[in-house]
């Protein structure tokens, strides 16, 4: 699997060409930021995440999975959700040298009932869409047919997992000059490949 600039390039560009959710995906990126940096954001903003961590399949997952997900995340007070959601912004770059504590960032996120690890990343994902790519089967085996991780997608991941994982997207933002945004675009799109589905 080639990663190269011109590559991940190419497969965000036919990402946002032919992915029907890129749309709205792209008006968040620009909108959660700065919703969840403020005040002024309500139940429905947190639960368009978790919905979109699972919708963004278009049906391939578990349908009865899906909706227990959504439903758990639903119980949560809403209070806690924006508790989780500011310690997770907090985090998200508070640390002396400027990096993100990515582990306190998923530890607050992950106190929510319904929210893992992996569902946690997509909040990140959307808290700081430069920064971020939310990890799944889909991202993580990319990145293993390109040689930058190791071992098959640990279900469910695990912090340090993520870790992992997001030091391999780093590696490849540094090596390929993109954004996480342009780079989960690509990972994305290049699972049909590696799948079989199209190029």
């Amino acid at each position: 699997m080639d990663l190269s600039e011109s590559t991940v390039r190419d497969r965000a560009r036919a990402y946002a060409e032919t992915e029907p959710l890129y749309d709205v995906e792209r008006q968040h990126v620009e909108t959660v930021p700065k919703t969840f940096a403020g005040d002024e954001y309500g139940r429905r903003d947190a639960q368009w995440i978790v919905r979109w961590y699972f919708r963004r399949y278009l049906g391939e997952y578990p349908d009865r999975e899906r909706r227990e997900r959504e439903e758990a995340f639903r119980d949560n007070e809403f209070d806690d959700v924006i508790d989780a959601i500011d310690d997770a912004v907090d985090a998200v770059g508070v640390k002396e040298d400027g990096s993100p504590d990515v582990a306190a960032a998923l530890d607050a996120l992950t106190a929510l009932v319904g929210v893992d690890v992996a569902v946690a990343s997509g909040f990140l994902q959307f808290l700081a869409p430069s920064r971020f790519v939310a990890i799944d089967r889909r991202t993580w085996a990319v990145l293993v047919a390109a040689g930058e991780l190791d071992n098959d997608y640990p279900d469910p991941p695990s912090i340090a997992d993520y870790r992992r994982f997001d030091e391999a997207c780093r590696a490849v933002m540094d090596r390929t000059d993109v954004d996480a945004w342009t780079l989960y675009r690509a990972l994305w799109r290049s699972f049909d490949e590696l799948s079989g589905e199209s190029s």
